[in-house]
């Protein structure tokens, strides 16, 4: 199976032709970084102007790299798949529309994929197709701007959530911390970059708190406590610190980072260690912008060599929002389930 994919949920516009979940055809992204750095952030209203402006271009140049010799790309793909929830309502609004469109006028299958599922399925693309009973059950770590999520995984359409941050999430986290220090957006490559000039046994030089979720803290049904994070504490410790401590030097800023980024990889990492504890997952999958965070990983790859579970990782250039998981996922026959779903509409709060 063929799908064309469309990604819009933030503030990368992105079009891919995946062939049976694994083999990426094209992948093209643009992304809106230079748009929203003047303001520390992403701005919705910006990026969905942007997403408007760049949509259908972005969609051609995906179509005709999958398919040079075609003189009609758009025919050579089974099916159109996008994002429909989560992220921002006005980014996911153009690339579900244009999804719509091009489905009415192909007479295609139109597919709605859950964002936060396809990171998970990210893993797999442009790798050899692995049988389910090699894989599932899986435990799913999504991490990145938006989100913060452990998921249990039993099949490519099946998951459910176990625990998930109660405030921020840990990409933003990252950003609002290099705001304050002013290193720049987005703030984790750069504090991961800062992070790495900093000799090993001064990691944790500064104590900053590691977001633990009390046991009787009011949660969803499903989710469980111990899984939880909360990091708006860790950034109000770290503007307290700073407060007291101003830096002085680049070895001063580089030390905060550090210790930041390691409250933070700790968090995550405790907390995988607790899930992965049941022995009952054969495979442990991170996706999402955050894990591309070098010390996440070495962390998270101790945590599964412990309990023996292979870690998988997606490649650098699916890692952030990108459409290639999209129609990875629907391509391997994920996907949400709908009688028609031309009648759907984005849901920016849609649940894992």
């Amino acid at each position: 199976m063929i799908v064309l994919g469309i990604e819009s949920s933030c503030d990368e516009t992105a079009a891919a032709v995946v062939r049976d979940g694994t083999q990426v055809l094209s992948s093209v992204i643009y992304s809106q970084v230079p748009l929203h750095q003047p303001y520390g952030g992403v701005v919705p209203e910006i990026a969905s102007r942007s997403h408007i402006e760049k949509i259908r271009g972005i969609i051609e140049q995906a179509l005709t790299e999958a398919f040079p010799e075609s003189s009609n790309p758009l025919d050579e793909v089974d099916a159109i798949a996008a994002t429909c929830g989560p992220g921002l309502a006005a980014s996911l609004l153009v690339g579900w529309s244009a999804a719509k469109g091009l489905a009415l006028a192909s007479g295609k299958p139109l597919i709605p994929v859950n964002h936060m599922h396809a990171h998970l399925w990210s893993v797999q693309l442009d790798r050899a197709s692995v049988q389910p009973e090699a894989v599932y059950p899986q435990l799913g770590l999504a991490v990145s701007g938006g989100h913060t999520c452990f998921v249990e995984a039993t099949a490519p359409n099946a998951y459910r959530l176990m625990g998930q941050t109660i405030d921020d999430a840990a990409g933003e986290a990252f950003d609002k911390a290099a705001k304050l220090l002013g290193l720049g957006y987005p703030g984790g490559p750069v504090i991961d970059r800062v992070a790495r000039t900093v000799p090993m046994e001064l990691r944790r030089s500064i104590a900053f708190p590691q977001g633990k979720v009390a046991a009787d803290h009011p949660l969803p049904e499903g989710l469980r406590a111990e899984l939880c994070v909360s990091f708006s504490g860790l950034k109000t410790a770290l503007l307290t610190y700073v407060r007291k401590n101003p830096p002085q030097s680049e070895a001063d800023t580089a030390r905060i980072c550090v210790a930041y980024q390691e409250a933070i990889v700790d968090a995550i990492a405790k907390r995988a260690e607790i899930a992965l504890r049941t022995g009952r997952y054969k495979t442990f999958a991170v996706g999402g912008g955050v894990s591309l965070n070098a010390r996440l990983r070495e962390a998270l790859q101790a945590v599964a060599d412990r309990h023996r579970v292979p870690l998988l990782l997606a490649q650098a250039r699916y890692c952030g929002d990108n459409a290639a998981m999209i129609a990875g996922l629907a391509s391997a026959g994920g996907g949400l389930t709908a009688d028609n779903p031309l009648e759907w509409d984005i849901d920016p709060s849609l649940p894992v």
